[in-house]
């Protein structure tokens, strides 16, 4: 009994050695709601890239005391994590403990070179089955790939959901830059497939 009292007060106190207070987000403390704990999340991720800190500790708690026992904020922050990545603020994820993720930032000239989007990041596309039904299944089939991929460079495990919000991610991000044209799918594709080559050469 005693060992089980002391493992978490022992596995905090490193923490704290580690991370410090002030390189610790506990979203636990207040109960946001999703859309605060993103906006808190992200707010927070960029002052401390900006303060060019190396590492940083964010706790999202395991959900379980939310329904089904899975967390709607952690699920949320996982999905900023992948934005904040493509967008230069964050180099890598890695779960730390069920309910908590240890982030390394990335170096501030990759907030620079990284490409622009004109819509919030956060913003996930509507759930319109018709919206990615209306492409050919070999150019959904690369971006089922594409977003794979990019969701296991975070280590995190691809549920369905996060899969699906990750495809219209893809698909948001990429069909802006193909020009019009008889052959603009096949161009998409193309622009699919140059991405998913870009993970291989890692």
């Amino acid at each position: 009994m005693r060992r089980s009292h002391k493992a978490p007060s022992l596995h905090q106190a490193f923490d704290e050695m580690r991370f410090g207070a002030d390189r610790t987000l506990n979203l636990r403390t207040h109960h946001p709601s999703r859309e605060q704990a993103v906006r808190r999340a992200e707010n927070w991720l960029r002052e401390r890239q900006m303060s060019r800190a190396v590492e940083a500790l964010v706790i999202t708690g395991r959900g379980n005391n939310s329904p089904d026992g899975v967390s709607v904020v952690r699920a949320a922050v996982v999905q900023l994590f992948a934005s904040l990545r493509r967008h230069g603020v964050i180099s890598d994820v890695s779960e730390h403990t069920p309910g908590s993720f240890v982030v390394t930032f990335a170096k501030l000239t990759a907030v620079r070179d990284a490409p622009r989007r004109s819509r919030n990041p956060h913003e996930l596309p509507p759930r319109d089955p018709e919206r990615l039904a209306a492409l050919e299944p070999e150019t959904r089939v690369l971006l089922r790939r594409l977003a794979q991929r990019s969701i296991e460079e975070l280590g995190v495990e691809p549920t369905a959901d996060f899969v699906e919000h990750e495809m219209l991610e893809q698909f948001a991000a990429t069909a802006p830059s193909v020009p019009e044209g008889s052959d603009r799918e096949q161009r998409l594709r193309d622009a699919l497939r140059a991405a998913l080559h870009e993970y291989d050469d890692r």
